[in-house]
């Protein structure tokens, strides 16, 4: 088994790679292979895979979290004037999510957070993040 930090995943085409820390080229990675839910895989998290020799190169499977510290729902930072900092960083990469996946992740969130919410409050919470996160174009209009 190697090891290795993820450097790009899509959820919603079910595909990423991972830099393995014994070096060499990224390694593909496909959703079928993971060994955990999808949402907790995101650009810098640890794993632990399987290489094998693929049709179009390496392949990991039997991909698993090492540590679930660091891991969960990823919100990309968003590259507007109205957010803090101080504007773009031209080697940051991030995905701008579909509204599917915002609300999927925010919902767990949600539920595993605070048990006690109510369907119609979770309603309630979910539409006014998603207005927030349309403004601020973390996600697909």
């Amino acid at each position: 088994m190697g090891t290795g930090r993820i450097v790009r995943f899509d959820g919603i085409r079910g595909y990423g790679f991972i830099a393995p820390d014994e070096g060499g080229d990224d390694i593909f990675m496909h959703v079928n292979d993971l060994q955990d839910e999808k949402y907790l895989f995101r650009p810098g998290v640890l794993v632990e895979f399987k290489a094998e020799e693929g049709d179009k190169g390496l392949k990991a499977s039997a991909v698993r979290l090492v540590d679930r510290v660091g891991a969960g729902p990823f919100f990309p930072r968003a590259t507007s004037p109205n957010l803090a900092g101080s504007g773009t960083d031209d080697d940051e990469m991030c995905d701008v999510l579909t509204t599917a996946e915002f609300l999927h992740v925010l919902t767990e969130i949600l539920v595993e957070g605070v048990p006690t919410l109510t369907g119609g409050q979770i309603g309630q919470i979910r539409q006014r993040l998603l207005d927030l996160a349309r403004a601020r174009g973390w996600v697909e209009s």
